[in-house]
């Protein structure tokens, strides 16, 4: 049986393959640039091989992990941990880029893209990313990424003058400006909160300002990271929730900046 498994910063997608049968089990996200080797080792043995429909007769002998942060220096961190688990197996790890790129373009060129949690993109050649632009992180950048259409939703929201808004979504979510606070600079993991807030904004997008904010962190995107690459022939296809969920304002802002938009999946593993 074969792993391949797909994970961003969020939520890991594991599926199991045989000749016979297809198993898709999910555990919390793994990331090796934020997260220790205590806390990855703990997803592994505690969440994927205690989870409740681990096929645990099968023997596994290869597996394939395409994951956010699995950079050429964090990746053998992982794969060591993984290789602990399954110590018979082949084991590969590398990033969840060039996972998404196989997945939305196979043998063809294209530029692939990622919107889910954080954000990413590259040129891909049909075998090998040759382009990538450092998205930088939820701080620094992942421009239209869920962590960062958090945060400037938050942002707005609260120094925007919108007093019903305001009413509006901490009687939904339940949340204070001072639970947002504690939750983004005191607690782990904050660019998880942030994205977590994308389906209150999705709910709303029809309010001017919000819409007119999802587009431009959505042109950002492209203008940050898509037009270095300097191939407008090229079109753009994206894998992510974020991607899937706002896509009619995604296409609005590819328009906008003069970009091609392919493929919408969800997630590569289908």
């Amino acid at each position: 049986m074969t792993i391949t498994a797909d994970s961003g910063s969020t939520k890991t997608t594991w599926l199991f393959t045989d000749d016979l049968r297809s198993v898709r089990l999910t555990t919390q996200g793994i990331n090796p640039f934020h997260q220790s080797e205590d806390v990855m080792r703990h997803i592994i043995c505690d969440e994927l091989l205690k989870h409740p429909e681990f096929p645990t007769d099968a023997s596994i002998e290869a597996i394939y992990f395409y994951g956010a942060g699995c950079t050429k220096e964090k990746s053998p961190v992982l794969k060591a941990i993984i290789k602990e688990s399954f110590p018979v197996a082949k084991v590969e790890v590398d990033s969840d880029m060039l996972g998404a790129a196989k997945a939305l373009f196979g043998n063809s060129e294209g530029i692939a893209c990622i919107l889910g949690t954080g954000s990413n993109s590259c040129l891909y050649d049909g075998n090998n990313i040759v382009s990538n632009v450092s998205p930088m992180g939820y701080i620094l950048g992942d421009e239209g990424s869920g962590a960062v259409l958090g945060k400037t939703f938050i942002n707005l929201l609260y120094k925007g003058g919108h007093a019903e808004d305001i009413k509006a979504f901490e009687s939904t979510t339940h949340l204070t400006q001072a639970d947002i606070i504690q939750r983004v600079y005191r607690e782990k993991m904050p660019n998880r909160f942030l994205a977590s807030l994308a389906p209150y904004i999705e709910s709303v997008k029809d309010t001017p300002w919000v819409n007119d904010m999802i587009i431009d962190c959505f042109r950002l995107f492209f203008r940050r990271n898509i037009a270095h690459y300097n191939r407008p022939d090229l079109c753009c296809s994206f894998v992510g929730s974020i991607a899937f969920y706002f896509e009619s304002e995604l296409r609005i802002a590819a328009k906008k900046e003069g970009s091609l938009i392919g493929k919408i999946m969800k997630e590569p593993l289908i």
